[in-house]
C-alpha cells in the first residue's frame, strides 16, 4: 500500500494530476498548486490489481487530534470522475454547517462494467457487458482492504454512506441486500436494478422482510429516465415500504427536471440534507 499526495492545479475540473500539467497549455508553471486530498494506492489481493482512493479530508482535520470523522464512499470515485464533484460538495456543506464535517473516499475505476455487477444469465447483459459479474470481488475488495485502510490511516469513527449512480447505485443496491453492515447509509441513485432481469430487486421484498432488524437511512432517487429505470426504483422503494420494518428511514424522491446525466448532483445535495437534519439554522 503506498501513499503520497493528489495534488490538484486550481483549473482542474477533470481531474488532471499535477504531472499532465507539463504539457498542458493552460498551465505557465508560475501557478501555486491547490491541495484537493491524497492518493492511497493500494495492492489488491481480491481484484488481483492495483487500485487508486482519491481520499478529501475536511478543514481543520489533524493526523494528532482526538475528533474523529464519518467517511463518505463515492463509486465512480476517479479524479476525473464524480470525486471532485462529492468531495467539493461535502466541503461546500461544511461551510454552512448543512453536513458533519466528513472524509470523502473516492474509489478510482478500472472496469466498472466488471466491478459494479453481478452475474448475469441475461444473453442481452453478457453480450453488452462481456466483463461483467465481479462484484463480488469488488465487494471483498471494499469490505476487506479499502475500508481497513481507511479506517487505519484516518480518524474515522463508525459511521459510513456509499454513494452510487446508475451501476453504482445496482452495486450499492447490492451490498444493501448481501452485505448491509458495510454502511450505514445508502445514497442510490438511478440504480440500474434491470440488470439480470430485475432479479436483485425481485429478491428486495423478502429481504426487507425477513430483515426486521436492520436499521439504515437510505435515500433513492431518478430523474427523468428510461421507465424501465422508473418502474425498478419504485419496486426498490415498495419493498422497502411495505417490509414492516420502521427502524429503515427511507427518502424517495425523483426529480424530474434533471436526467440520467446531471441527476448525480442534485440528489446527493438533497440526500445529505434529508440524511443529516439541521437541529438549528445554519450561521451566515
Amino acid at each position: 500500500m503506498k501513499r503520497h499526495l493528489f495534488i490538484l492545479a486550481t483549473l482542474l475540473v477533470f481531474g488532471h494530476t499535477l504531472l499532465a500539467q507539463e504539457n498542458d497549455p493552460r498551465y505557465s508553471g508560475d501557478q501555486e498548486i491547490l491541495p484537493l486530498g491524497l492518493i492511497e494506492t493500494i495492492d489488491s489481493k481480491a481484484l488481483s490489481e492495483k487500485r487508486v482512493l482519491n481520499i478529501y479530508l475536511p478543514q481543520g482535520y489533524h493526523p494528532d487530534s482526538s475528533t474523529t470523522y464519518p467517511t463518505i464512499y463515492v463509486l465512480d470515485g476517479s479524479a476525473h470522475e464524480d470525486f471532485p464533484h462529492i468531495a467539493g460538495l461535502a466541503q461546500f456543506m461544511n461551510m454552512y454547517q448543512l453536513l458533519p464535517q466528513s472524509i470523502v473516499v473516492g474509489i478510482a475505476n478500472v472496469d466498472r462494467y466488471r466491478d459494479f455487477t453481478y452475474p448475469s444469465k441475461d444473453k442481452e447483459d453478457l453480450k453488452n457487458l462481456p466483463t461483467s459479474g465481479g462484484s463480488p470481488k469488488f465487494i471483498n475488495f471494499l469490505e476487506n482492504e479499502v475500508q481497513p485502510l481507511v479506517e487505519k490511516q484516518y480518524k474515522t469513527n463508525e459511521h459510513k454512506t456509499i454513494i452510487g449512480q446508475s451501476l453504482g447505485g445496482l452495486l450499492a443496491t447490492e451490498i444493501l441486500i448481501k452485505k448491509p453492515d458495510l454502511f450505514n447509509d445508502y445514497i442510490i441513485v438511478s440504480p440500474s436494478l434491470w440488470w439480470d432481469q430485475q432479479t436483485l430487486v425481485d429478491s428486495a421484498a423478502d429481504f426487507f422482510k425477513q430483515h426486521q432488524d436492520l436499521n439504515k437511512k437510505i435515500y433513492v432517487s431518478l430523474g427523468k429516465e428510461h421507465p424501465v429505470m422508473h418502474e425498478v426504483a419504485d419496486k426498490l422503494v415498495e419493498a422497502i415500504r411495505n417490509s414492516g420494518n420502521e427502524k429503515i428511514t427511507l427518502f424517495y424522491e425523483p426529480i424530474l427536471h434533471e436526467d440520467h446525466a446531471t441527476i448525480l448532483h442534485s440528489a446527493v445535495y438533497r440526500a445529505f440534507k434529508a440524511l443529516n437534519p439541521q437541529e438549528k439554522e445554519p450561521k451566515d
